[in-house]
């Protein structure tokens, strides 16, 4: 890590210890108790265990009729008109499964842009019985699932993050939504996609649990369409004691990345695998973490972007830091209910046609 430091994927690509795997938890349990503004039924959980290990097998797709993407995506990302609009026009659906152990993965539907893509898959019991454990709910009950680190079409850079969502505590099924973000296109391609063996965590035991033993590997095209806007070109702003140039806004309905230039090569410290040298906490945080992002709807809210996951890379002869920063959105937010927004305290108009 000494050239490059990827933001989130860092954190993505560990395996958890017990010991880990507890604070995981805990951490969980503390933002499951934190109210959301989303309107999902949301439970999340550090569950990307391991980097992904390459695949070719392809999952046999789904019996019948798919679903339709606004199906599948709109409880999870907003129902309103406009926004299931844009989902029935980017959303893809894909129908890829495998089963082992009578459990059935199935990657239902994809939704993207350039950079940017969501994944949703559905996890069943094949015997039709509840899904989770008598009398518990995600919120208490904390899925880990090993082998996970899908979008592996992505070639370059990427981060993001997943979560486990269970409308129907009752019911034989619960779903896995999968974001991520990347710092080359992704609009076509295959995916691969590995799973094995979801635990929980026991609280009482203070131990990770098999709640179902298995292997599922899945492979499906990506194709999707990109209906995204792209602004600036240009502008420069300072703080921190750097220079910045912004090379790039990309924006869309789901997502916003936002490419940059430092005027200073950073220097990372090396530290053990799957940890972060203490003084590279300041440098990241002068490089990527302050460097605002504030999106202003045209109803006058602000959504703050500022905590987006991002990518530095140095580059020591020219003496500069390319930077990327960027995220997939909560919710669907048609371009048309956007005004501006702001990166490091230049403000951009969006263009409505």
């Amino acid at each position: 890590m000494s050239d490059l430091f990827d933001y989130k994927k860092e954190m993505s690509e560990l395996r958890f210890t017990e010991i880990q795997k507890k604070a995981l938890a805990e951490a969980a349990a503390s933002a499951a108790r934190t109210p959301s503004k989303r309107r999902r039924p949301v439970f999340r959980t550090a569950l990307i265990a391991a980097a992904m290990a390459a695949v070719l097998v392809v999952g046999s797709s789904a019996a019948g009729i798919l679903p339709s993407p606004a199906e599948i995506f709109t409880p999870l990302f907003g129902g309103a008109a406009a926004q299931t609009e844009v989902i029935d026009k980017i959303g893809r659906p894909i129908g890829a499964s495998d089963t082992d152990n009578g459990i059935t993965i199935t990657a239902e539907a994809i939704m993207g842009d350039q950079y940017n893509a969501v994944i949703v898959y559905t996890l069943t019991r094949d015997d039709g019985e509840r899904f989770l454990p008598e009398g518990k709910s995600l919120d208490e009950t904390h899925l880990m699932i090993d082998g996970f680190n899908g979008a592996s079409w992505v070639k370059g850079g990427a981060h993001g993050g997943s979560w486990f969502v269970d409308e129907d505590p009752e019911d034989n099924q619960i779903q896995l939504v999968e974001t991520a973000s990347s710092n080359v296109a992704m609009t076509k391609g295959t995916a691969n996609a590995s799973f094995e063996d979801l635990q929980y965590w026991n609280a009482e035991t203070e131990q990770a649990e098999l709640l179902y033993p298995g292997k599922w590997k899945l492979r499906f095209e990506v194709d999707y369409e990109d209906c995204s806007v792209r602004l600036g070109g240009g502008e420069t702003f300072s703080q921190d004691g750097l220079n910045f140039t912004i090379d790039e806004i990309t924006l869309s309905p789901i997502a916003v990345r936002v490419v940059y230039t430092a005027d200073s090569a950073v220097v990372w410290s090396d530290a053990p695998s799957g940890r972060e040298a203490p003084e590279n906490a300041p440098r990241r945080q002068r490089y990527l973490e302050n460097i605002e992002i504030l999106l202003t709807k045209t109803d006058g809210t602000v959504i703050d972007l500022g905590g987006s996951g991002g990518r530095v890379s140095p580059d020591y002869k020219a003496d500069v830091s390319h930077c990327t920063k960027g995220q997939v959105f909560d919710e669907i937010i048609p371009l048309e209910e956007m005004e501006s927004i702001r990166v490091g305290g230049v403000t951009y108009e969006i263009p409505h046609n």
